[in-house]
């Protein structure tokens, strides 16, 4: 569907190493865009820059660190160098250092989590919008969670920040509509990655939510993947601000109790 197709396209996708990043990057790159990969360790993502090209496509792997304001410039301007444009930026990378109640969560905690999950996506926003106004327009989308829309047990300041994260896309949106600059999130909810395997791979607990899922199953990167390509896809040129679930249901289920 030529609604769907990258082509032409230059895609920046943090986080890119493994799971959901890994995965948007992945059908990017098959909708025919050119992929910037980037996360902090450059052997994770170079890994899946060659796979991207060993399926034809092109992408570029970068070492970045998104809470080094330093380091995000050096990776938009790689990007601009290897390719001369970028017209989607995904801010995927995110970290939970802390997982209980909030007010047992000491500072460094607190530094850590905010300067990745939502400073770090700042930081990238900050960089490609001078190019995407340039150019004449672009999207930007950012990787929540359900646990920003709703508080998670044991999980409250990863939510305060992804909480963030949804009212930084919304005022972009806002701010950024004039140049062509949509800006959307995705919140996903337990998804099978390494990132989230206690909620999924913990008998207890995995049990308890299967018990509450309508679709009866954790998601996949692919679900969220699927989602991304469309909002990255001229196909989304009229939507903006908005948060998207994927948790095949369960946001619904809990809210009944």
């Amino acid at each position: 569907m030529t609604e769907l197709s990258l082509e032409g396209k230059v895609a920046l996708v943090t986080g890119a190493s493994r799971g959901i990043g890994r995965a948007i990057a992945l059908r990017l790159a098959g909708a025919g865009a050119q992929v910037v990969v980037s996360s902090r360790k450059l052997e994770g993502v170079q890994a899946v820059a060659d796979e991207i090209a060993a399926a034809g496509g092109q992408a570029l792997a970068v070492q970045a660190h998104v809470g080094r304001a330093e380091e995000v410039t050096a990776l938009v301007a790689r990007t601009m160098e290897a390719f001369g444009r970028v017209d989607i930026a995904v801010n995927n990378a995110a970290t939970n250092p802390h997982f209980g109640p909030l007010l047992t969560a000491d500072e460094g905690q607190w530094d850590k989590i905010l300067a990745t999950n939502a400073r770090g996506a700042f930081y990238v926003c900050r960089a490609v919008v001078p190019p995407m106004q340039a150019q004449g327009g672009g999207k930007i989308l950012n990787v929540a969670s359900i646990a920003g829309l709703r508080p998670s047990p044991g999980m409250g300041l990863y939510s305060i920040s992804k909480a963030a994260l949804i009212a930084m896309t919304q005022v972009l949106a806002l701010e950024l509509g004039p140049a062509n600059i949509q800006v959307n999130a995705i919140a996903p909810g337990v998804i099978k990655t390494r990132f989230s395997q206690v909620l999924w791979q913990t008998p207890q607990v995995a049990g308890a939510l299967l018990a509450h899922l309508p679709l009866g199953r954790f998601g996949e990167p692919e679900d969220v993947a699927g989602l991304a390509l469309y909002l990255a896809s001229p196909a989304a040129d009229y939507i903006t601000g908005a948060v998207f679930v994927v948790d095949g249901g369960l946001s619904l289920a809990t809210a009944m109790g």
